[in-house]
């Protein structure tokens, strides 16, 4: 069904479970990039459909507030490497820094957001956090493609998909 479907003027805002674990000592290495290889396929067929992409994600269990050492920062080079094209990162996920560097997207594109559980809304799956993700990225439709974190009722997976 999806290749039936022209994504070529689409923003899609895909919700993946890039999770990694990182080296303990540095806090920083990737120690196992198997979610990351998991999700290319699905990334490079939205960018053969020529859809800019807007990444949210998850690192670690922080505490509904940033913390550095929970961010995606890790995870932006090697998911360059793997798609085989730059990934631009947010440092957020909702707010005037995300619909600045969407509203700047070309086909194509691939914007990674910052880590979404750095706000109290996502794992409560607030209504206004989720709407705010919604808009903010000026997506235009939603992949799941986080199969770990799926079952969960959170902004980022179900309440999203209220505002798309």
């Amino acid at each position: 069904m999806a290749k039936k479907v022209d994504l070529s003027k689409a923003r899609v805002l895909i919700r993946l479970d890039l999770n990694v674990p990182l080296d303990k000592k540095d806090g920083t290495t990737i120690t196992d990039d198997t979610r990351l290889r998991a999700v290319v396929p699905t990334m490079k067929f939205l960018k053969e459909q020529n859809a800019s992409v807007v990444v949210a994600t998850h690192v670690g269990r922080p505490k509904g507030e940033p913390d550095p050492k929970y961010s995606v920062d890790p995870i932006v080079k090697k998911f360059s490497e793997l798609l085989g094209t730059p990934v631009t990162k947010v440092d957020d996920c909702i707010g005037d820094k995300v619909k600045e560097a969407t509203s700047k997207m070309a086909q194509g594109d691939v914007v990674l957001l910052e880590n979404v559980r750095f706000h109290k809304g996502e794992t409560k799956n607030h209504a206004d956090f989720a709407e705010a993700l919604a808009k903010d990225t000026g997506a235009t439709c939603y992949v799941n493609d986080a199969f770990g974190t799926a079952h969960r009722a959170h902004a980022s997976t179900e309440g999203v998909t209220k505002y798309l």
